[in-house]
């Protein structure tokens, strides 16, 4: 009696379990993480590009590397060094690449060197993704960069196989799913907690849209500078909204702009000293210019992004050419004397090439000891995940 009570009830799990299926699609879609679409964007913008099917050729790479990463069957060790892109590989998918993509529509492309220059930036910055959040190797800024726990402890191996684990229920996502060590670098990141990269976007059609807006009728040749461009310099208080020499910079950046003589002002500055401060230097800066010297909302430009001096001048590029600004016209770059000269330096000019590859633009003339001039350059527009919190 007991037995058969038992088979009925199964019985009714086999039915109930047989309508369930019955009821979903017969090809249900993969499920798409939205955070993990957007990171993967802003991070391998040119390799993410790659949408329909890959040519035999670039079939075939991924192909091997799949077996080889599979043959690892998540051991960590075995699996970030199997998901590591070598030069060939790296080769393989630059020809797959049909076009680089543009940073604003109609806008020039994201790369001014080129689809296989862009396409192995990102592939050596996600190999640099494995070897920094996977290896617990030393990043480019330990201060304020790298896991959350401390490399080699039990704690940074737990979350380095909680990120694996992660990773293998993403890999049929269909924003990641060209290579197995897409998913894995975007979990390594996304386990870590640092979303930096993403965290205002869609930063022009939100934060920035009375700006951009604005933009577009502008005529820039009334102006002498396309935007005064104001580099964050962060407080080490973590309860201080705005350092004290970052209030400087906004008083001298205000008196300027009364004059007339730039069509928007650009903040620059992420939230990055102390390390993981709350306040946004771009964001909180463009308060202070509101609310204490009444600049007009639309135009003031945020950037909240950059962590650097050198990126000040890099993203601050990126949102001139976002907003249709001329790149042959100058923007005027306002600081503190100390870090104005920083900027004039030999150092400052050795520190770009070797942490961007490049120089951001042209430092020009200087009009007082706190005013420089700067024309940007379109190299600024390379996007390179070597430093994934701000490619």
């Amino acid at each position: 009696m007991v037995r058969k009570m038992m088979n009925l009830k199964r019985l009714k799990h086999l039915i109930l379990a047989a309508a369930l299926a019955a009821a979903l699609p017969s090809h249900a879609a993969p499920v798409k993480d939205q955070y993990w679409a957007l990171m993967a964007s802003q991070l391998f913008p040119a390799v993410a590009s790659i949408k329909a099917a890959p040519p035999p050729a670039l079939a075939a790479v991924l192909d091997s590397r799949r077996k080889r990463i599979d043959a690892c069957q998540g051991a960590s060790k075995c699996l970030f060094l199997a998901s590591t892109w070598t030069d060939e590989e790296m080769d393989a998918v630059a020809r797959a690449v049909p076009a680089l993509p543009t940073v604003a529509p109609n806008g020039p492309p994201i790369a001014d060197d080129g689809v296989k220059a862009q396409v192995v930036r990102e592939l050596r910055g996600l190999n640099a993704i494995l070897q920094i959040y996977g290896f617990g190797t030393e990043s480019r800024y330990p201060k304020i960069d790298g896991s959350v726990e401390k490399t080699g402890s039990d704690e940074f191996k737990a979350l380095v196989a909680d990120a694996i684990w992660l990773a293998g229920a993403g890999r049929n996502d269909p924003a990641l799913s060209l290579d197995a060590s897409i998913p894995l670098a975007v979990a390594l990141i996304d386990v870590n907690e640092r979303r930096d990269a993403v965290a205002f976007e869609p930063l022009d059609k939100t934060h920035n849209a009375a700006a951009f807006a604005r933009a577009r009728g502008i005529d820039w040749k009334r102006y002498r500078y396309t935007a005064i461009i104001i580099p964050g310099v962060g407080p080490e208080n973590p309860a201080i909204s705005l350092s004290a020499r970052g209030k400087l910079h906004l008083r001298l950046a205000a008196s300027r702009f009364a004059e007339g003589e730039a069509a928007f002002i650009i903040t620059s500055g992420a939230a990055v000293h102390p390390k993981d401060s709350r306040f946004n230097e771009a964001v909180e800066m463009r308060k202070v210019l509101i609310e204490r010297y009444g600049i007009p909302a639309d135009r003031i430009v945020i950037e909240p992004y950059a962590r650097h001096t050198t990126t000040n001048l890099r993203n601050a590029t990126r949102r001139l050419v976002g907003m249709g600004a001329p790149l042959d016209r100058p923007t005027l770059i306002v600081a503190n004397s100390s870090q104005s000269a920083y900027i004039e330096s030999p150092e400052f000019a050795a520190r770009n090439p070797a942490e961007l590859g490049y120089q951001p633009g042209t430092v020009g003339t200087r009009l007082s000891p706190y005013e420089l001039e700067f024309l940007p350059s379109p190299r600024s527009l390379r996007v390179d995940p070597w430093d994934p919190l701000d490619p």
